[in-house]
């Protein structure tokens, strides 16, 4: 992820992004233009979104891909791969989300890292979010990071799946076999 130099504020970023038919992410006053992804990154998050299409249906949850963005405060705005609100505050702007309960995010060589960590680490900060996916593309591996709130505060819980299981997205109560998530990808190409 390469920054354009410049302070932004989240007015001047909104403003830009509004203009551009190129997509970017802001954080804390720094706007990243987003890199283009490989045909298996789009072959899992079309994969998940498929298996949240058929679980959720016309319920009371929405559920988008990496073309609606998550905002908290002025902190960041991002561009999930994958996520999921059912808190109907999120109805009123069709192009900004603020409350979702899972969000996922399909790992890449250039932006693996941030998602890990400081992508993390500012998700954290929204109160609705209960479960955070990373979706690895070389290997048939997901991770699944759950907020556990619990008599002595809050902590997040990671469990991991790998070939033969059953992944358990327990924040919108669906269960896929991730070979079907992985259906159609060519790992260690």
């Amino acid at each position: 992820m390469i920054a354009i130099p410049s302070g932004f504020s989240p007015e001047e970023y909104l403003s830009l992004e509004h203009d551009n038919t190129v997509r970017h992410e802001y954080r804390r006053g720094l706007v990243y233009a987003m890199a283009g992804g490989s045909d298996d990154h789009s072959r899992l998050a079309i994969n998940f979104l498929t298996a949240i299409n058929f679980h959720l249906r016309d319920g009371e949850c929405q559920f988008f891909s990496g073309d609606v963005k998550v905002n908290y405060a002025d902190e960041f705005f991002y561009y999930p791969d994958a996520f999921v609100t059912c808190d109907p505050r999120d109805r009123s702007d069709r192009y900004v989300k603020r409350y979702p309960k899972l969000i996922a995010e399909v790992l890449s060589p250039s932006t693996g890292k941030f998602d890990r960590t400081d992508k993390f680490e500012d998700y954290r900060l929204l109160e609705s979010l209960e479960e955070y996916v990373l979706i690895a593309q070389d290997e048939m591996r997901v991770e699944c990071r759950r907020r556990v709130k619990d008599g002595a505060g809050e902590r997040w819980e990671t469990v991991v799946y790998g070939a033969g299981d059953i992944v358990m997205l327990q924040s919108i109560e669906l269960e896929v076999a991730i070979a079907e998530l992985y259906r159609g990808v060519s790992l260690g190409r």
